[in-house]
């Protein structure tokens, strides 16, 4: 079974309720899911993934939330070659912050593109001056992620 990791970056806990309420829908599609609330970057090189899914609210100024920047910052200094990474971002800000609205999720995409990561599709962002309960965004887009990128392998 494949294996799909779900990593979550969060301050008030909403992105993990984002991985918590997509988690099955992977499952039906025939993934092995884990969900990584204390995300390193040896979660992604030291043992299998197939896909990746970044669930990251953003803080502050476009700031990673304190539980990822551990992990944005082991990127940042080891470089890992992701050649072989599949991924998608689901990122949560608020549009009221003006040009650093999803700046965290905006953020970790480029840095995941420059060590030559695979993101299919198009990253997600939803504001939440406009989506109360973020899974309302999120459960559909991740069922036409599934869809759109053949993902379904069960």
């Amino acid at each position: 079974m494949p294996m799909l990791k779900i990593l979550v970056g969060t301050m008030y806990g909403g992105a993990l309720d984002v991985a918590e309420q997509v988690k099955p829908l992977f499952e039906s599609a025939g993934y092995e899911v884990d969900i990584l609330e204390q995300p390193t970057v040896s979660d992604l090189t030291d043992s299998p993934t197939d896909l990746a899914l970044f669930c990251v609210s953003t803080t502050g100024s476009g700031d990673f939330p304190g539980n990822f920047v551990p992990f944005a910052r082991g990127l940042d200094e080891q470089s890992p070659g992701l050649t072989d990474l599949r991924y998608g971002v689901i990122a949560l800000g608020d549009s009221s912050y003006g040009d650093t609205f999803c700046g965290a999720g905006r953020q970790l995409d480029e840095m995941l593109q420059g060590l030559g990561a695979n993101r299919l599709g198009e990253r997600l962002e939803i504001d939440a001056m406009e989506t109360f309960m973020a899974d309302d965004a999120a459960i559909p887009w991740v069922e036409e992620w599934i869809d759109a990128q053949r993902l379904k392998v069960a």
